[in-house]
């Protein structure tokens, strides 16, 4: 497939807000599941469960206290109602009585956001990378005079959260931003990050049987058949749009198998300063110590957003990808949809104005995850939310968007709370810039090639990001969609 079959690429992201098609609701399906049994081996099904409990992907530890530096939010699950009790089989006459009684909850408040004791509290010490107020549990802002204040804790119930400049690094306010958590498919920006600069778009593969295996149960597939060749742009088309597995598992045969990329993963996000990373599946799928945190989950959208191709992916909304073989040779294609609801639009939400691409994600252990860039005027920011407590459709878009709302509104009313730190050849990760040619010579060329890709008015096909260290030559934002089970 040639990159003409793209619908809504990169170009057309920033010349307007996006006015891709809307299902009506209870008629979409966020991320087709092909799955079957053959094609994974029962060991791989056993170690990644989703009924399992939850792992070390999630550490907990006693709450901090709260200190002056630090706001503290808080917010916790929806409340229940009756009606899943009783579908469950609960007595309907008991649920009735006991409704009546007031000791259920009325479906009225579902989605109302309350203290829950049994919600994980964050460490009392996290890393600093980045800057000491980072490593302190709770809300980190420095509100200037006339600042916007931030939406609340029952509008902002992520566990983790961190919005950020693109062009700078500067942290314009974080929650828990180093909190190891489970990472789902936001993930899988890391594996493009390692994997994409070695293949050409052009290359063709034929899949093999072996090239899936291993896949966990409802992982979300693009649709990849054994016996088919595609090509490495088909694949990625597959990654970003669909968070498909098969069409990781397929780039990491290429790539000398799983182990090997898992392996390179890691030693890419050392190379990132991103210490809070261990990767245990290229995919994000849940695994026993797999986490990342939303501060990582930025450094790797930036890296990524470096490389032209990943810009291209990750702000594609639609494109079409090869289906069966037909009489005569001739493949068949069907349409795909990114799964990342702020650019594509859902019956609930609508596309965001500005948004430029990234990743989406959804497991049992990680909740939902998403990494978004987003530009309005000459502004660029980055926000990545993890494990909104509020469990509504579509609430980490939600929240994302009202993170990136607040960012514009009050990005010039803040001091910085901590930074985004470059790759360790350019940063130490302690603000000490080590690369020959950056400081402050290195900001305005970045600032330069930023202003010459159009400003507001054109196409965001060049950004400069990094502390004023990275030049970065355009800019998207990723959304991954990670499986979990089916609302």
């Amino acid at each position: 497939m040639g990159s003409g079959s793209i619908r809504r690429s990169a170009g057309a992201l920033f010349r307007g807000v996006l006015s891709a098609p809307r299902a009506k609701a209870g008629t979409f399906t966020d991320v087709p599941t092909t799955f079957r049994a053959s094609t994974a081996s029962p060991a791989s099904l056993a170690s990644t469960d989703p009924t399992a409990p939850p792992t070390s992907a999630a550490p907990s530890s006693s709450a901090a206290p709260a200190t002056s530096a630090a706001l503290t939010a808080s917010a916790a699950p929806a409340a229940a109602g009756t009606a899943g009790r009783a579908a469950r089989g609960f007595p309907l006459r008991t649920a009735a009585a006991l409704a009546a009684s007031g000791l259920l909850a009325s479906p009225l408040l579902a989605g109302t956001a309350h203290a829950d004791p049994k919600a994980p509290a964050p460490p009392s010490t996290m890393s600093q990378i980045g800057g000491g107020r980072l490593g302190t549990p709770g809300v980190q802002v420095a509100l200037k005079p006339g600042a916007p204040k931030l939406p609340g804790p029952d509008a902002l119930t992520a566990r983790s959260w961190i919005v950020s400049d693109a062009v700078s690094g500067k942290v314009l306010a974080a929650k828990n931003p180093h909190w190891r958590l489970a990472p789902a498919s936001t993930l899988k920006m890391l594996f493009a990050d390692t994997v994409m600069p070695k293949f050409p778009k052009n290359q063709k593969h034929t899949v093999k049987p072996a090239d899936l295996a291993g896949m966990g149960a409802g992982s979300s597939l693009v649709g990849i058949k054994e016996n088919l060749s595609y090509t490495v742009h088909d694949l990625w088309l597959g990654v970003f749009l669909r968070s498909g597995n098969d069409a990781v598992h397929t780039l990491s045969a290429m790539n000398g198998g799983t182990k090997a990329t898992v392996a390179q993963m890691q030693q890419r996000a050392k190379e990132l300063n991103a210490h809070d990373t261990h990767v245990v599946t290229p995919d994000g799928y849940d695994a026993p110590g797999q986490v990342s945190s939303a501060y990582d989950l930025s450094l790797f959208a930036r890296e990524g957003l470096r490389n032209a191709d990943f810009r291209e992916y990750c702000s594609t909304a639609s494109a079409q990808f090869p289906g069966d073989e037909g009489k005569g040779g001739k493949r068949a294609t069907f349409g795909i949809q990114n799964t990342n609801r702020l650019l594509s639009g859902d019956y609930d939400i609508k596309p965001y104005p500005g948004i430029a691409g990234v990743k989406n994600g959804s497991t049992t252990n990680a909740g939902s995850t998403f990494t978004g860039v987003a530009h309005r005027g000459d502004r660029k920011l980055l926000v990545t939310v993890m494990n909104p407590e509020k469990k509504e459709h579509n609430e980490a878009y939600k929240e994302a968007a009202k993170l990136l709302d607040w960012g514009f509104a009050a990005a010039d009313k803040v001091d910085p709370v901590g930074r985004l730190v470059g790759p360790r050849s350019e940063d130490d990760g302690t603000g000490a810039v080590k690369a020959k040619g950056k400081g402050k010579d290195g900001h305005e060329s970045t600032q330069a090639a930023l202003n010459s890709a159009g400003g507001a008015n054109g196409a965001w096909t060049a950004v400069g990001v990094g502390s004023g260290v990275l030049a970065l030559l355009g800019i998207v934002a990723f959304a991954v969609h990670r499986r979990r089970p089916r609302r």
